[in-house]
């Protein structure tokens, strides 16, 4: 097994490619190196790249959001292309969801693909959602390689428990290569 190796200017960016880290390791990294340390693991991972290849400290685009504010919301109301979830948003879609209603992931990346859609629509889309959401299981992003690993390792695994899981999570991120569940990362429970 090769150790993983520690996060410093000299490693060649391949090989960090390669190993797992954790995003508050890479936000210190960046810290470190007058790097910015905003955005998402997947943007970080990406700039830390950049620079372990030739030097070049990547900017970050600042993307300014404005909050607009078109309350009462009302059916018609055109879904906001910077939507944020208020309590308010959360109590208007409760009255004609009901009180089960949540802001859950598929719905989020719905509003955000859609607007200039209504709130008719979106209150249209969301038993859809949910009915995808429970017949085809939800699809976790990339940058979320923990839960990922974790769903994966309970499919195969349904008699074993989270710290077995978790031991196995351990093992698997610090070897060399890709950090997705298979069968043999079971080893380390023996």
């Amino acid at each position: 097994m090769n150790k993983r190796p520690d996060l410093r200017c000299t490693l060649d960016s391949k090989v960090f490619s390669e190993y797992y880290y954790l995003k508050e390791e890479l936000v210190l990294f960046c810290k470190a190196n007058q790097l910015p340390a905003s955005g998402s693991k997947l943007e970080i991972i990406n700039r830390i790249k950049i620079f372990l290849d030739n030097g070049e400290r990547q900017e970050v685009k600042k993307v300014i959001k404005s909050a607009v504010s078109i309350e009462p919301f009302t059916l018609s109301t055109i879904i906001e292309p910077n939507i944020r979830y208020s309590e308010k948003h959360r109590a208007f879609f409760k009255q004609y969801l009901g009180k089960s209603f949540s802001f859950n992931v598929l719905f989020q990346k719905w509003l955000k693909e859609n607007s200039g859609k209504t709130y008719q629509d979106a209150i249209d889309i969301y038993p859809r959602l949910l009915k995808e959401k429970k017949e085809k299981g939800i699809q976790i992003d990339a940058q979320f390689e923990y839960n990922t690993y974790i769903r994966d390792f309970f499919l195969d695994n349904q008699d074993k428990s989270l710290k077995d899981a978790i031991q196995c999570w351990k093992y698997k991120k610090s070897l060399r290569g890709h950090n997705k569940y298979e069968k043999s990362d079971c080893i380390v429970l023996r």
